[in-house]
């Protein structure tokens, strides 16, 4: 996962609640897109002022989504238009959270991830949503334009489903809903990967093979530190603890909860994969290197005949057998190929001098 580490020293001194963006820019202007809908009638647009944004109505549900965090000036119009605490602008500027809901009098704040996978660098990208959960508005923060909730617009302009009959609860729901979704797509993109790179070990293990098992498997490392918390969040959620779901949308909410839960096992499993398949590659390579040593200590083997018979004949003694003999070379060198030959013989019956 792509991690930079931002210098906080900037806000160093300053009071909370100071807004100051601390992450990557990731798009070049921000945009705001309205949805106002009910049951009835849907309406939406981009806005270029906030003074577009109709007032909160009990006859309509009102969406508000962000692209850009960059600018403080207008986060800071944001907030005083929906009353939003300077604490919670300050931490939607701050792209590094983790995950958390906290609650206000009025609506809740709920930070959560979104990840896309790029297969080409093998590298996980990570981008913070954040989500203000009201009576009948819901704001989603986004840090560029992803098109991860491009679904769930096309279902509230065809009044799909039971978004434009229901509360803000049941859109929030439905946007974490989407988030977790996307979760597995990814995971199983990176699990493409994954079985490629497995397919690499067994048949053309080499360095590269290594270095990238070693990536994936510390991307998913972070990855799974990253989703941890949301588990948690989203439970806390189904317990109701804030009051700000419906029961019905408790229920809904389980499913996400049960999805969360799903998707944290198949990483931990995708893991312990990665992880075999490193003490796979680490084997594979013992067994190489055995299968030289093999090969060279039989072709050792195979000389130390000739080096005796060579090293007997070449004594300084006057007396020897064969050593004035016509013959004698012949006899010899004779003797020692017959002896070489019948331990390589042997050596290859026993299949030692194959790399197989």
């Amino acid at each position: 996962m792509k991690k930079k580490r931002h210098a906080h020293s900037k806000k160093t001194g300053l009071p909370p609640g100071t807004l100051i963006h601390t992450g990557d820019v990731k798009t070049s202007q921000v945009t705001l897109t309205m949805f106002r809908y009910s049951a009835e009638q849907i309406e939406e647009r981009t806005i270029t002022s906030l003074d577009e944004i109709p007032s909160e109505s009990e006859n309509s549900i009102l969406w508000l989504n962000i692209h850009g965090l960059h600018d403080p000036k207008i986060m800071a119009e944001i907030g005083l238009k929906f009353k939003l605490h300077p604490l919670v602008l300050e931490d939607i500027l701050n792209t590094e959270q983790r995950p958390k809901v906290d609650v206000y009098d009025d609506y809740l704040y709920l930070v959560t991830r979104f990840f896309t996978y790029d297969s080409r660098e093998m590298q996980i990208n990570s981008e913070q949503i954040s989500i203000i959960l009201g009576e009948h508005i819901v704001l989603s923060f986004q840090e560029r334009p992803t098109g991860s909730f491009d679904p769930l617009r096309e279902r509230l302009r065809a009044n799909k489903g039971l978004l434009r009959k229901s509360g803000a609860d049941v859109l929030a729901y439905a946007l974490l809903d989407m988030i977790v979704d996307k979760y597995f797509i990814m995971l199983e993109q990176i699990s493409d990967d994954c079985e490629k790179l497995e397919d690499q070990l067994l048949h053309r293990p080499s360095n590269v093979v290594l270095q990238n098992i070693h990536k994936l498997k510390r991307e998913t490392m972070d990855l799974r530190r990253a989703v941890w918390p949301l588990r948690e969040i989203i439970n806390s959620l189904v317990r109701n603890e804030f009051d700000f779901f419906q029961e019905s949308t408790t229920l809904y909410l389980r499913d996400v909860y049960d999805h969360s839960i799903h998707f944290i096992e198949s990483l931990e499993s995708l893991r312990d994969l990665l992880a075999g398949m490193l003490d796979i590659y680490l084997s594979s390579i013992s067994n190489q290197v055995n299968k030289e040593v093999r090969i060279l200590t039989v072709v050792t083997m195979l000389f130390m005949p000739a080096t005796l018979i060579s090293g007997i004949f070449g004594m300084n003694f006057e007396h020897m057998p064969l050593l004035k003999d016509y013959w004698g070379f012949w006899i010899a060198l004779a003797f020692m190929l017959l002896v070489a030959g019948g331990m390589g013989l042997h050596f290859w019956r026993r299949q030692w001098l194959s790399r197989h």
